[in-house]
């Protein structure tokens, strides 16, 4: 069997396919990104016989049903949505949502004098040498062709015949062929991918989010638009609150729905450590409730695809969109939400910039709920999140194929018998003493401020509530709260004048500590031993110079909660390595010790 077919169709055929269903949009009730100004150049492109690429359409598998018989599926449009969305505004005149979710018209004038397009305005409405919306004028029996040439061409002084091509011609807009790839309905979601980034022009890989996505969006009998939409309307809630009332206003179908009571707490909600994209409430809510970590299985199951037999059927399609939705509902559950971002932020992850992969929190949230799921009592599961959270980020358990990850992790983690100690035997084999006393000090020996283990380092620091190096009363946490600087303890200027001129020397992370900016501009570029001498004398009754610390005690403290080495108080650019080598190993013993308080 053909993967796909190549042929050609009409304008005015595919947007009544459009209409009619026989071809879904899936992106319909989401915002149109293309400006204005693209949807004129298209038209003009189309005017003047310039090719504007293929469509790309994907049948949905047959569905074996209950009598035996076979229901075709719908074609999904998988590439081309944005092209025929500025088709259906400007030749129908259909009206599109914009950023801000407020529906809107793009009018596209024409000028027939100079064959030019323009996105209409007030001035060229008034400018009677334009149409001023070709979707008026495209109208069936909007308009008496013969008369209109004859007065145009009158008071324009130009030749009728001339107007009367040029006005074919724009009415024929309709009439061109586009090409369109219908891909099989035998086709593998592997397979649909691979077709579509091959003849993609610009390579952009279509993830499995978005074909998923597609899938569900076209569904009408397991409300999958409902379901769609709450997934992209609670992300956008949450990055975008002020959007809500345009939503509700202009999408009074969805607003009258149950689930958007369910959803619209979180407009209200001022939190940023996790925002979601609809690639991650996918993907939350299918591990989870499916126990599988690869979306490509979850579009097979919603084409009621049984893995064993191969074959479609109805009932594992109802079951799949079952499952989905309860998935989804469970994520934008105000209490699971609120709770889980609680979780984390007692682990000492206060900020979305101290997590630098969006997997890690995830599968967090997965954990959670599955936790949940299985009636684990609420100390256990906040224990449980803290530590596979922290896990995760120190051996970047998520990092290189995480799909392949979630499956593995949720397969093994659903499957045992006690999950709990799944957990403490999985991480205590991740987190030996091997990783404690050697790799993680290895790993500490970047200069790279955004790796996990800085990051994680500063996350214990606000978790025990470590002050800034040398703050008598400005602890970490504020400092990350304000957006505070992270400066060299070895002053950048003090080690390049001394022949650390590489920056994979002097910005070394052992060499950095979170300081406040004043204290950083007094310390300028002295030596370690010269400004440590400085704070002594003040510890000793003298002037404060550096920061408010005003004794001995309290700056030994300052240094064990910033792991410097004692000896520091004498130290120069001769001893730099010594330095690094021994705060390295001070820092991996701190995450040892914070990781154990989890």
């Amino acid at each position: 069997m053909a993967k796909f077919e190549v042929n050609n169709v009409s304008i005015s055929t595919l947007l009544g396919y459009v209409n009619d269903g026989t071809i879904a949009i899936p992106e319909i009730q989401r915002p149109f990104v293309w400006k204005s100004i693209q949807v004129r150049d298209l038209i003009d492109s189309l005017y003047q016989g310039y090719p504007v690429g293929y469509i790309i359409t994907w049948k949905s598998p047959d569905v074996k049903l209950k009598d035996g018989t076979k229901s075709e599926g719908k074609q999904i449009l998988i590439d081309g949505q944005q092209r025929i969305t500025a088709l259906t505004a400007a030749l129908l005149g259909q009206e599109v949502l914009d950023d801000n979710y407020k529906k809107k018209r793009i009018k596209i004038a024409f000028n027939i004098l100079t064959q030019e397009f323009q996105t209409s305005n007030p001035a060229i409405e008034k400018q009677e040498e334009w149409i001023s919306d070709i979707s008026e004028f495209m109208k069936v029996g909007s308009i008496n062709t013969f008369d209109f040439v004859s007065n145009y061409s009158q008071k324009f002084g130009i030749n009728p015949n001339l107007v009367n091509d040029r006005i074919n011609k724009l009415l024929s807009i309709k009439n061109i062929s586009i090409g369109r790839t219908e891909l099989s309905s035998s086709l593998s979601i592997e397979e649909v991918t691979e077709i579509f980034v091959r003849i993609n022009s610009k390579g952009v890989v279509l993830s499995q989010a978005d074909f998923a996505m597609s899938k569900i969006s076209v569904n009408e009998e397991y409300h999958g638009n409902d379901i769609r939409k709450a997934i992209d309307y609670f992300c956008h809630f949450a990055k975008t609150p002020a959007d809500y009332d345009n939503i509700k206003n202009n999408d009074l179908n969805f607003s009258s729905k149950e689930i958007l009571q369910k959803i619209s707490w979180i407009k209200d909600e001022n939190e940023e450590l996790y925002l979601p994209s609809y690639t991650d409430v996918l993907r939350v809510a299918f591990t989870y409730k499916f126990k599988r970590g690869k979306l490509q299985d979850l579009v097979s199951l919603l084409s009621g695809r049984d893995f064993e037999t191969r074959e479609y059927k109805e009932e594992i399609i109802a079951d799949s969109y079952s499952k989905l939705y309860a998935g989804v509902r469970d994520f934008v559950n105000q209490y699971n939400y609120q709770n889980y971002i609680m979780i984390l932020k007692s682990a000492g992850i206060i900020d979305e910039s101290l997590v630098r992969s969006q997997n890690v929190l995830n599968f967090g949230y997965i954990l959670y709920l599955l936790l949940r799921e299985k009636g684990i009592s609420p100390d256990k599961i906040q224990t449980s999140v803290r530590r596979w959270v922290i896990m995760s980020i120190l051996t970047q358990r998520y990092t290189s194929s995480p799909e392949s990850m979630f499956d593995y992790d949720i397969r093994r983690l659903n499957d045992a018998t006690d999950i709990i100690e799944y957990i403490n035997e999985e991480i205590s084999r991740e987190l030996n003493d091997t990783f404690w006393d050697s790799i993680l000090v290895e790993r500490f020996n970047t200069p790279v401020t955004s790796s996990p283990y800085w990051k994680t380092y500063i996350i214990a620091q606000i978790k025990l509530g470590n002050k800034g190096f040398l703050s008598k009363d400005i602890d970490v946490r504020t400092l990350i709260e304000e957006r505070g600087d992270v400066h060299h303890i070895f002053p950048k200027d003090y080690l390049m004048k001394n022949g650390y001129s590489n920056k994979q020397q002097y910005n070394q992370i052992a060499n950095l500590a979170m300081l406040q900016t004043e204290i950083n501009i007094q310390i300028s570029n002295k030596a370690p031993n010269e400004y440590m001498r400085s704070i002594i004398d003040q510890c000793n009754g003298q002037e404060n110079k550096y920061g408010a610390i005003n004794n001995v005690e309290a700056l030994k403290q300052n240094m064990i909660d910033n792991c410097i080495p004692q000896d520091f108080i004498q130290m120069n650019y001769s001893n730099y390595n010594e330095f690094l080598k021994e705060r390295r190993i001070l820092m991996a013993n701190k995450l040892k010790e914070y990781f154990k308080l989890l």
